[in-house]
């Protein structure tokens, strides 16, 4: 994989780590990695699969998705073409997972193509909306179960339990939310 295709994480891992004040020692326990991986990681001789990262933001008390849009500068403009290519690593054969949005910035967004692990739970401290843009989801919120198709969206508060999983071959899930280092003020007039 080129450089364009896979973020580089290991600035914002370290980063986080420092800020928390962690060592690696520390992040490998909590993580179920080893500290060489992990150096390796913080280094840029590594890069982590999408479920490593995703262990690595677990420890750190934050997502792969801060951990990705810490990756790159911030930019005023930027286009992300259709071809351009998700991140393959860790994720069930035929899953894509690709960023709408590069960089450290107050939206998120993201688009899910194929099977991807529907037992794993989110909670995110801010909104989010979930746009179904082929095929069909399950998400399970708040206790209660919604089934989407081709067109229909979800909207959650920040703070909503939830878990999604695609019904049908090929769909596409397109998440757009705001960051969860952006501190959302409720307008109380």
């Amino acid at each position: 994989m080129d450089d364009k295709e896979t973020p580089r994480v290991g600035a914002a891992v370290r980063r986080r780590r420092r800020a928390l004040e962690l060592t690696l020692a520390v992040v490998a326990e909590r993580s179920g990695l080893s500290v060489p991986f992990l150096s390796q990681v913080e280094n840029e001789r590594a890069r982590p699969s999408t479920r490593s990262l995703e262990k690595v933001a677990d420890a750190l008390c934050t997502t792969a998705v801060e951990l990705l849009a810490a990756a790159d500068p911030a930019r005023s403009v930027d286009v992300v073409r259709a071809d351009d290519q998700g991140l393959h690593q860790g994720l069930p054969k035929g899953a894509l997972v690709r960023q709408l949005v590069r960089g450290h910035h107050h939206l998120q967004a993201m688009e899910f193509t194929g099977d991807h692990d529907a037992g794993r739970e989110f909670q995110h401290r801010n909104d989010e909306l979930l746009y179904v843009a082929d095929g069909a989801a399950e998400v399970e919120a708040e206790g209660s179960a919604y089934r989407l198709g081709r067109g229909d969206t979800l909207y959650m508060t920040g703070g909503v339990r939830h878990r999604w999983r695609a019904t049908e071959p090929d769909t596409r899930i397109v998440v757009v939310a705001l960051a969860d280092h952006i501190d959302a003020v409720e307008d109380r007039r």
